[in-house]
């Protein structure tokens, strides 16, 4: 039976001669043994056995595919970096019943009621309390496996007053949730019913979701009028209250078109008063390992095509950006680019620019006072001409030695006045100069409590030095290169602290075409971010709330004010809140303001404001609990805890965390302590957080393991902590479907312009049938399994090849055709690539199932529902809340 989407027409190819459901009748993975557990992880009912799949079972045994002739008006395959690209989300199967209250459509939690007409604007009395969302219980137990669509699910919903606000627009008036969501949709009115309730309350915000502006659609108030509270300093928002007609702030406020009292995210345009100096320009100091190591990788030749590629993406349209370049070894190379009219008589080709070499690594200096920091319209034959030559420099070098430290401390003196951002491209690990590191990868500490001393930095210079660079609103980006150690531990905490970012490229090579699109892409799209510069960003909320706690790549300047030399757009923050008095107003609000000069050199304040309805009862606060920004939340908690006690402790810390849900949630929302009846009950909207956790806990980055280096690590706990909620879902819960069984509408482009993606499989090794071909991708990369029994035709309309042997695996692309699978496949990975709001590009790597078994232990890695060698399935991991529940 087509259980995908109506009236999806397919071929039936030959199937090989093969029992393609042998392995599961078995109850075991493909190639499992016999007497396995199901799957080596799968669901099995409550009875015992293997549950069925459903509508997410394969049927047949060969491969249906779609139509072969291309679908005629269809577009061409994007480029790799094309922006606009989007997903959109085809027909999904139906998820698993709740319980007995019937399972929610239209892509909201059940349970949302509406405000009665009668309760009109914001001057509600304090006792009033609104209608909230309804708590719809679910048995974990009887809801495997777990319903993954409902990961794609808006938060529950914000019941407030309606017509709240002075405009009434309340539809705009609250940030959208990828701007801004908090944990808890309904914000318990006392501290001790928030404790009471275990579980956390935080924000999570990011305020910007594309790298250009061009891609957001934020209003702006551009008449320099910035309204504020004289006592509290908020800013206005459409939920103010106005009095006596307006006229309290007339001329300014009276007008209920203007933007910022219509939607919950605005940028003012601030006078001058809010400009501590004259704008400064984007300025971009590069500094560049030049020693034996990156030289014989290929790192050197390539990074210097890369970035004089990647020149015109730079924000530059006011002519003001400048740069500077600096080589590093085991001495200090500096080049002074000049201008064509100091060179009076030579055509801009032929500008040479100058060489100097500094030796002091221990008190570096700038060899000169001006020259070395050029403007890069009026430079730019003369950077050319130094980037094109770069790689001829420095071919034969001997110099195996990196002095990165010092390095880093004269790119601060050049940027010490104007501030800006330095950016090392580097495949050492600082061994001389001021902060040389020692290699400490010492594996008998890994998987042990003494890993924990490979997470601190090696030296007090990359903590102390950051706190230097921010008071010069300087920032710090590494890209990382090394085919050994390079101690990011050390190196990333200058990215951490200064609002930077850390990218690894272990084992790099420039003669692999894949890591140099890899590396070409992601670095092209930072540099193209529009960044902004001086930035503070402080969260203001109603009396009785304060903030106590900040997460993510940042300075904490003050008890509730994070700082940022230059502020990333493709980075999140959590916001931890405290309730300190008892809230007698029926919603509170939040609102993030973000201080910044743009990079065109304008003073401008972002503005994101959210209501968020009161509780009284711990019903009504489990009822609109947001599962995503609390995994977002508990991200921060684990990896903070990693960091300072180690990955065990953090594992623990979250199977501790959710136990206490469940019980609360037992004794105290179901009101029942009565022993074990084989249930597990959760809210419907929180029935997710187990299975995320589940795959935190087994993500690298957090995983029991003495087989995973520390700075594989360290990489992984960097992105934990920065990806925005979307991107941090699909890295710990990865996109899994099958290619092998498309209806005719995925991987084509609707009448919007979005793709349309198959629907996901849940990760578990149950769903890979031994003649399917499959996607998986964590966003940061991609995998094509091919089954051992993957038939002649599928193979030829994928690859181009009509055998499994001759199909090119490993880190390669999938070929150029006119099949209509193999276009629909380059759609959908051109899509996962799509850098509109981030700027990370997933190689592909392209797995056959019986043979290459690095890389087939990579991918299953990511089945997070499956049992591993040192953690449960996730069902046995439901089994052991609901034994601990019964004691």
């Amino acid at each position: 039976m087509d259980s995908h989407a109506p009236h999806s027409r397919r071929r039936q190819y030959p199937t090989q001669q093969y029992d393609f459901n042998a392995a599961q009748a078995a109850g075991g993975a493909p190639g499992g043994a016999p007497g396995q557990q199901p799957g080596y992880g799968g669901y099995p009912d409550v009875n015992g056995a293997t549950a069925a799949m459903g509508n997410l079972q394969m049927a047949g045994a060969g491969y249906t595919g779609a139509p072969a002739a291309p679908l005629p008006g269809q577009p061409p395959v994007p480029a790799p970096d094309a922006y606009g690209y989007q997903y959109s989300t085809g027909a999904m199967p139906p998820s698993p019943a709740i319980g007995s209250m019937g399972a929610h459509a239209g892509g909201a939690y059940p349970g949302a009621n509406t405000v009665p007409a009668n309760v009109r604007g914001n001057n509600m009395t304090a006792g009033m309390q609104l209608p909230l969302n309804e708590l719809y219980t679910v048995d974990l137990m009887k809801s495997l496996p777990p319903p993954i669509s409902e990961l794609d699910l808006d938060p529950p919903p914000l019941v407030l007053p309606q017509n709240l606000g002075i405009s009434g627009n309340k539809d705009e008036a609250n940030a959208s949730p990828e701007y801004m969501r908090c944990t808890l949709n309904a914000v318990p009115n006392t501290k001790g019913l928030l404790n009471k309730s275990k579980l956390p309350f935080a924000l999570v915000i990011r305020p910007s979701a594309a790298l250009l502006d061009v891609n957001e659609n934020i209003p702006v108030v551009e008449d320099a009028v910035v309204t504020r509270c004289r006592r509290c300093r908020t800013y206005i928002n459409p939920f103010v209250d106005l009095y006596e007609d307006g006229t309290r702030w007339r001329c300014n406020i009276y007008r209920y078109a203007r933007n910022e009292l219509n939607y919950g995210i605005v940028d003012f345009v601030a006078p001058p008063e809010y400009l501590g100096r004259a704008p400064q320009p984007p300025i971009y100091v590069f500094v560049i390992d030049v020693s034996v190591n990156a030289v014989a990788n290929g790192l050197l030749a390539t990074a210097a095509r890369v970035i004089k590629d990647a020149l015109d993406r730079i924000p530059n349209s006011d002519d003001r950006t400048r740069v500077s370049f600096i080589a590093v070894d085991g001495s200090l190379n500096f080049f002074h680019v000049p201008l064509p009219s100091q060179n009076e008589g030579e055509d801009e080709e032929e500008v040479e620019p100058n060489l100097i070499v500094v030796s002091d690594l221990d008190d570096p200096f700038l060899p000169r006072p001006d020259g070395l920091l050029v403007n890069l319209k009026e430079s730019r034959a003369g950077i050319d001409r130094l980037l094109d030559q770069l790689g001829s420099i420095y071919a034969n070098t001997v110099q195996s030695s990196c002095a990165i430290g010092s390095a880093l401390q004269v790119a601060h003196k050049l940027l010490a006045n104007v501030g800006g951002k330095i950016i090392v491209i580097s495949a050492s690990m600082p061994t001389v100069g001021i902060a040389k590191l020692d290699v400490r990868d010492d594996r008998k500490l890994l998987g042990t409590a003494k890993e924990t001393s490979l997470f601190q930095p090696g030296h007090s210079f990359y903590k102390s030095f950051a706190v230097d660079c921010n008071r010069s609103q300087v920032s710090v980006d590494m890209f990382l290169f090394g085919a050994q150690y390079q101690d990011v531990a050390s190196l990333s905490s200058l990215p951490k602290y200064t609002g930077g970012q850390t990218f690894l490229y272990a084992g790099w090579m420039s003669n692999r075409m894949s890591d140099v699109q890899k590396f070409a892409n992601e670095f092209t799209n930072h540099l193209s971010m529009e960044i902004e510069t001086e930035a503070v960003l402080r969260v203001r909320s109603t009396t009785g709330i304060r903030s106590v706690g900040y997460y993510g790549n940042a300075f904490i300047r003050s008890s509730d004010l994070m700082s940022y030399p230059t502020f990333p757009r493709d980075q999140s923050y959590v916001i931890e809140m405290s309730i300190d008095d008892p809230i007698t107003k029926p919603y509170v609000l939040f609102q993030a303001a973000l201080l910044h000069t743009t990079c065109y050199g304008e003073r401008r304040i972002r503005v994101l404001n959210l209501a968020v309805p009161t509780a009284s009862t711990l019903t009504a606060v489990y009822a609109s609990a947001d599962q995503l920004a609390i995994t977002a939340y508990l991200t921060q908690k684990a990896v903070e805890k990693a960091l300072s006690r180690g990955v065990v402790d953090a594992g623990e810390m979250l199977n501790a965390k959710m136990l206490e849900i469940f019980k609360v949630f037992k004794s105290d929302v179901l009101n029942t302590n009565a022993g074990t009846s084989g249930a597990l009950q959760i809210g419907a909207n929180m029935r997710m957080l187990p299975l995320l956790l589940s795959a935190l806990r087994k993500h690298t980055g957090l995983k029991k393991s003495a087989h995973i280096m520390p700075d594989l690590r360290m990489a992984a706990l960097s992105l934990l902590s920065t990806l925005p909620v979307k991107y941090l879902i699909k890295y710990l819960y990865p996109d899994f479907f099958a290619l092998h069984d498309l209806g005719e509408e995925y991987g084509l482009v609707d009448e919007n312009g979005l793709l349309i993606v198959p629907p996901k499989l849940n990760l578990t090794g149950e769903r890979i049938e031994s003649h399917g071909l499959y996607f998986l991708s964590d966003g940061q990369v991609i995998f094509l399994w091919i089954g051992r029994d993957a038939v002649p035709q599928l193979l030829l309309d994928a690859f181009g090849v009509d055998s499994l042997d001759s199909v090119d695996s490993g880190r390669v692309e999938v070929p150029e055709l006119d099949t209509d699978l193999n276009i629909r496949i380059r759609n959908i990975i051109a899509a996962a690539r799509s850098p509109i709001d981030k700027v990370y590009w997933p190689t592909v790597h392209i797995i056959k199932e019986n043979t290459d078994p690095s890389l087939r232990m990579w991918a299953t890695s990511m089945l997070v529902e499956d049992r591993t060698d040192v953690d449960p399935a996730y069902f046995q991991q439901l089994n052991a809340y609901r034994e601990k529940l019964s004691t």
